[in-house]
């Protein structure tokens, strides 16, 4: 069986979508979610209302906005992550995003053709968070290979 990679990623944002603050984040990502789907390696994105995945609400907090897509490889989404022009709007997280005490970011491999669900991606964060890295979850940091 083949497996791709899919990742979740959560933050609170600094303040509402349509304000000033979060301006420049709202404008970056058509083009980061562009850049995203024709890097190598992409297979899918999260994607509710509007051409993204920030009008979907999966917290109580309405503030926390979530991510989440499916690449082949540990390698694809890395050369996304840190190795494109991705890295520029990542770089900024801070003027966007609030600090976080606990993880806000997990991968896990998942069968080839299958996409996650939100559920499935808040429990693999959340088993993240109550573990540390496993086969089930993990980070850039502490990876794991795919099932054989």
């Amino acid at each position: 069986m083949e497996f791709h990679l899919a990742q979740i990623n959560i933050g609170r944002i600094r303040a509402p979508l349509d304000s000033p603050v979060m301006a420049d984040f709202v404008a970056l990502l058509p083009v980061i979610n562009g850049l995203a789907e024709s890097t190598p390696g992409f297979v899918w994105r999260l994607v509710g209302d509007g051409g993204d995945a920030t009008g979907l609400r999966p917290y109580p907090d309405p503030l926390i906005i979530v991510n989440m897509s499916v690449w082949e490889s540990l390698e694809a989404l890395r050369n996304y992550t840190y190795r494109s022009n991705h890295v520029h709007a990542f770089r900024r997280r801070s003027e966007w995003f609030e600090e976080s005490d606990s993880a806000a970011f997990a991968l896990w491999w998942t069968p080839a053709g299958s996409l996650p669900s939100i559920s499935e991606g808040k429990a693999r964060l959340e088993t993240l968070c109550k573990e540390g890295p496993t086969p089930e979850a993990f980070t850039f940091k502490k990876p794991f290979p795919a099932p054989s």
